[in-house]
C-alpha cells in the first residue's frame, strides 16, 4: 500500500524547498521594505534640509549663481526669466535688432509708443514718448534700464532702486549703512549709478543671506509702509519686524512694483501712500505737495506720469482679501524630489496655470485662461475708450492754446485733463491689464474717461463747474 503523503512527489517530499523558498520570498520582502524604510527616511532628511551648505553667503555676494550653489533648485527656475513669451495681453516676444556701440542688445522687446501713436500724445514732452517698450523677464532689468532711450532725458541714479541688485552697492556707498547707501545713490546721475551695479534683481535683495528668511531691503518701501500703517492707527511699524511671512510673499514684489515719485533735489523715493494705496490717495498726495513729473508739451499744465502700481491695484482685488500673495500666483510652488520648492522663474500665471491657478481653482485650464483673458479683454476696451478721450481733450488744448486763449481760461480744463490722464495711465502702466482688481480698474477708467469729458465741457463753457467723484468708502484701502 502507498502513502499518498508521500509517494508521486506529493508535499512533504518537496518540504525543504517549501522552506526554503518561503524564506527567499521573506528575506527579498524584508530587503524591499528595509530599502523603502530608507528611502523615505533619506527623502524626509531631504525635505528637512533644504540646502547644502557650499559656500557661505553674506551681504557682499550679488552673484545669484553663488547662492545657487547652495539652493541648485531655485536657482534653475531663476535663471528661467530670461524666457520671453507673450500672452494675449502682456509680456514679450524677442525682436531683433542690430547691435550698436550705444546699444549692444541683439533682442528687445515690442515698442509699445509704435504700435499705439496715443501714448505720445499722452506722454508729450516726457521721456516716455521717445522710448517706451514691453517689459521683458528679471533678467534684463539691468539692461534695458541702462540702453533705454529715456536715458536721454538724464535720468537719476534713483531708477536703479527697482532696476537691479542694489544691497551691496548701497552698504559700501553707505559705509554699511544701506539707507545711507541709498541716499547716496539716488543723487548720483544714471549712468555713475551703474558703475556701481553688477547684477539684475537677485537673490540677496529679498533674502538674508544666513537665515534665507524674506526680507525687505529698499528704503522706500519700508518708509511707505511705515507712513501707511502710521494712516491706519498703527505707529512706528516696521515691515521687517511686524510683517506676517504670506505678507512678505507680496511685500518682497511690492518693493518695486509700484507707483512712486522722486521727492525734492535730493532725488529720494518716496511711495505716495499716507492716505492708503488708491488712485485717489496718490493723486491727493501729488496735489498736496503740488508735484508734477512734466510740463506736457501741448497742453501747458503741469501732469503726472503713472509708473507700475500691481501692489496698489492688487491690493484693491479679490486675491489679496483672500491672503493671496504675489508669490502664489506668479512663483507658484513646484515638487523638486521631496521637496517643496518655490518656483523662481517669475512670469505671467496664465503661462503657468496648473500650478498657478488650478491649486485652488478646481476649473478646466482652458475657461480659466478664457475667464482670465475675458476680464483683460472688456479692460483693455474701456482703456482704449479713456485713452481716446484723452487725446481728444489734449488736441483741444493745443488749439486752444495755438488760438490764444488764457491760461487763467485753461485752468479748469487742464485740471481735469491731470486727473484724467493720471487715472488712465495708472491702468496703462499697470501690467495686469485689469486682472489684479477688475472692478477697481474699470472704476478708474471710467472717471477718466468721464474727467476727460468734463474737460472737454470745461473749454467750451466758461462757466462750467466739474464733478469730482468723491473717493469711495470702506470698501478700498
Amino acid at each position: 500500500m502507498t502513502d499518498s503523503s508521500t509517494a508521486g512527489g506529493g508535499p512533504r517530499s518537496h518540504g525543504p524547498r517549501w522552506f526554503l523558498g518561503l524564506t527567499a520570498v521573506a528575506v527579498v520582502a524584508s530587503v524591499a521594505v528595509l530599502a523603502l524604510l530608507v528611502n523615505i527616511f533619506e527623502r524626509r532628511q531631504e525635505a528637512r534640509e533644504p540646502a547644502t551648505r557650499v559656500v557661505e553667503l553674506n551681504d557682499t555676494i550679488d552673484d545669484p549663481s553663488v547662492w545657487g550653489l547652495n539652493y541648485p533648485d531655485q536657482f534653475d527656475s531663476f535663471v528661467r526669466t530670461v524666457d520671453q513669451v507673450r500672452t494675449r495681453y502682456g509680456g514679450s516676444e524677442a525682436f531683433p535688432r542690430t547691435p550698436t556701440d550705444a546699444d549692444p542688445r541683439t533682442f528687445v522687446s515690442r515698442s509699445k509708443i509704435e504700435e499705439d501713436e496715443r501714448l505720445k500724445t499722452m506722454w508729450a514732452g516726457y521721456g516716455f514718448s521717445k522710448d517706451f517698450r514691453e517689459e521683458r523677464g528679471h533678467a534684463y532689468m539691468l539692461e534695458d534700464q541702462t540702453f533705454t532711450g529715456r536715458q536721454a532725458s538724464g535720468q537719476p541714479g534713483t531708477c536703479a532702486n527697482c532696476h537691479a541688485s542694489t544691497v551691496t552697492a548701497w552698504l559700501e556707498l553707505g559705509d554699511g549703512d544701506l539707507t545711507r547707501g541709498f541716499e547716496v545713490m539716488n543723487q548720483m546721475p544714471y549712468m555713475e549709478a551703474r558703475t556701481h551695479l553688477d547684477q539684475a534683481v537677485a537673490c540677496i535683495d529679498c533674502h538674508d543671506a544666513e537665515t534665507m528668511e524674506l526680507r525687505v531691503t529698499r528704503p522706500a518701501f519700508i518708509e511707505g509702509m511705515a507712513a501707511y500703517m502710521a494712516g491706519r492707527g498703527v505707529a512706528d511699524y516696521d515691515v521687517n519686524r511686524d510683517a506676517t511671512r504670506q505678507e512678505m510673499r507680496s511685500y518682497v514684489c511690492g518693493q518695486c512694483h509700484v507707483e512712486y515719485h522722486f521727492r525734492g533735489a535730493e532725488k529720494r523715493l518716496t511711495y505716495p501712500w499716507e492716505s492708503g494705496l488708491t488712485v485717489e490717495a496718490a493723486y491727493d498726495y501729488y496735489e498736496g505737495i503740488g508735484f508734477s513729473d512734466w510740463t506736457h508739451a501741448e497742453t501747458g499744465g503741469g501732469v503726472l506720469k503713472a509708473q507700475h502700481p500691481e501692489f496698489e491695484l492688487w491690493s484693491q482685488g479679490i486675491h489679496a482679501r483672500a491672503d493671496v500673495s504675489c508669490a502664489d500666483c506668479h512663483m507658484p510652488y513646484q515638487r523638486v524630489g521631496a521637496r517643496k520648492v518655490t518656483n523662481h522663474h517669475v512670469q505671467s500665471p496664465l503661462l503657468n496655470v496648473a500650478a498657478a491657478c488650478q491649486s485652488c481653482h478646481n476649473v478646466a485650464e482652458a475657461e480659466i485662461l478664457a475667464r482670465a483673458e475675458n476680464v483683460q479683454g472688456l479692460t483693455y476696451r474701456l482703456r482704449n475708450q479713456a485713452m481716446d478721450a484723452v487725446v481728444e481733450l489734449t488736441e483741444e488744448l493745443r488749439e486752444a492754446r495755438e488760438a490764444g486763449v488764457s491760461d487763467e481760461r485753461l485752468a479748469l480744463a487742464r485740471e481735469l485733463h491731470r486727473r484724467a490722464l493720471f487715472y488712465v495711465d495708472y491702468v496703462e502702466a499697470e501690467n495686469s491689464t485689469g486682472f489684479h482688481a477688475p472692478q477697481e480698474a474699470a472704476r478708474i477708467l471710467g472717471e477718466s474717461l468721464d474727467y476727460a469729458r468734463q474737460g472737454q465741457l470745461a473749454l467750451r463753457d466758461a462757466d462750467y463747474r466739474p464733478k469730482i467723484a468723491a473717493r469711495p468708502d470702506g470698501a478700498q484701502r
